[in-house]
């Protein structure tokens, strides 16, 4: 999926989509629309689907736009990078996005039962907890996914949990704060999080979904191709092994966090998390599985980037959307090697 030549909601990029099935099956993406003046908006697009490969789109229109007041800064506004997770227990959708208010990125919830009538349950609200020392909700927080089926807590009680991504550095906004760590906490470097929200209190009522507690690190870049930070892909899919969760790692040099024209790249890997206990990490991969290699990934609004965001199967075969370079949407066939269990990027197109 490219922008579309002369359609306003669009004049600076489509990238970063989520994705889902209608009642009817058929299967969509929420792509994150940009606008002069970076102003994102979630769209809905039908995926063509050819010989059982996903080919290309036709849109549906815009199903998310930034009407919220918390959605809205003055220098910036949007509803960023949505994630999708069915989750059956709960009959409907559960989208994470990224709304850009006047404080920044800050995570949000919405649902939905169909993908184009979503119902915001408002911004996310970390319960303070006492042994980090620090309240979650003063640092700006992207990449929420959900998993998509009840998980044990910390004390076994069945949850629905959510991965997350705070940024420590407070110095974004207020110059000379500089960088805030949770007790504990020594490396500075945004890693991958865990919460958690009881599943009887969401059942209950929702928007305890915007309510997550006991807050854990779950991994920290470890790898070359990660060296600057981590943060989690699409919503994890149950394997065998335990969660596979596809991630993002970006190397490089950032400046500027909140800028569009960076020194960085942006990679995709693995990481396996156990399913007794998903805060913790079995395995993960050495090596990217895909990195930036075509002209559409690293020539654009912010070069050399490959950011998955979804995972769909079709005909028995794993799918993985992305954002390409925040210019363009791209997708490829994820393999799993069968000697290895390792896996593979087989093949990919624009």
């Amino acid at each position: 999926m490219s922008p579309l030549t002369g359609e306003p909601n669009e004049a600076e990029g489509v990238l970063n989509p989520a994705s889902g099935r209608t009642p009817d099956g058929r299967l969509h993406l929420l792509p994150r629309l940009v606008a002069e003046g970076n102003v994102s908006r979630v769209g809905l697009a039908e995926v063509t689907i050819e010989n059982g490969v996903p080919t290309g789109v036709e849109r549906r229109g815009v199903v998310l736009a930034p009407d919220a007041g918390w959605e809205r800064g003055k220098n910036n506004a949007g509803v960023e990078d949505p994630r999708t997770t069915w989750i059956p227990a709960l009959g409907q959708y559960v989208m994470s996005y990224v709304a850009y208010g006047p404080l920044g990125p800050k995570p949000a919830l919405a649902v939905s039962k169909n993908l184009t009538d979503w119902h915001r349950l408002g911004p996310i609200q970390f319960t303070y907890q006492h042994d980090l020392d620090t309240d979650l909700n003063l640092f700006p927080n992207k990449d929420v996914v959900h998993f998509p089926e009840p998980v044990p807590g910390p004390d076994g009680t069945p949850c629905y949990a959510m991965l997350h991504r705070p940024m420590w550095d407070l110095g974004w906004f207020r110059p000379g704060e500089g960088i805030h760590l949770p007790a504990g906490l020594e490396d500075e470097r945004p890693g991958i999080w865990i919460s958690y929200v009881p599943v009887a209190e969401a059942e209950r009522d929702i928007t305890a979904l915007t309510r997550p507690r006991d807050h854990k690190l779950v991994a920290l870049s470890a790898y070359e191709w990660e060296a600057l930070k981590i943060g989690a892909g699409p919503a994890p899919i149950r394997v065998e092994e335990g969660w596979l969760l596809i991630h993002h790692g970006v190397s490089g040099s950032i400046e500027d966090p909140f800028q569009q024209n960076q020194r960085v790249s942006y990679a995709a890997g693995a990481m396996i998390l156990d399913a007794a206990d998903p805060s913790r990490v079995l395995a993960r991969t050495a090596k990217p599985l895909m990195a930036p290699e075509t002209e559409e990934e690293r020539s654009g609004t912010v070069p050399n980037v490959v950011f998955p965001t979804a995972i769909e199967e079709i005909d028995g075969v794993r799918y993985v959307f992305y954002g390409m370079a925040d210019a363009h949407i791209g997708v490829a066939r994820l393999d799993r090697d069968g000697e290895t269990g390792r896996g593979v990027v087989q093949g990919q197109s624009a």
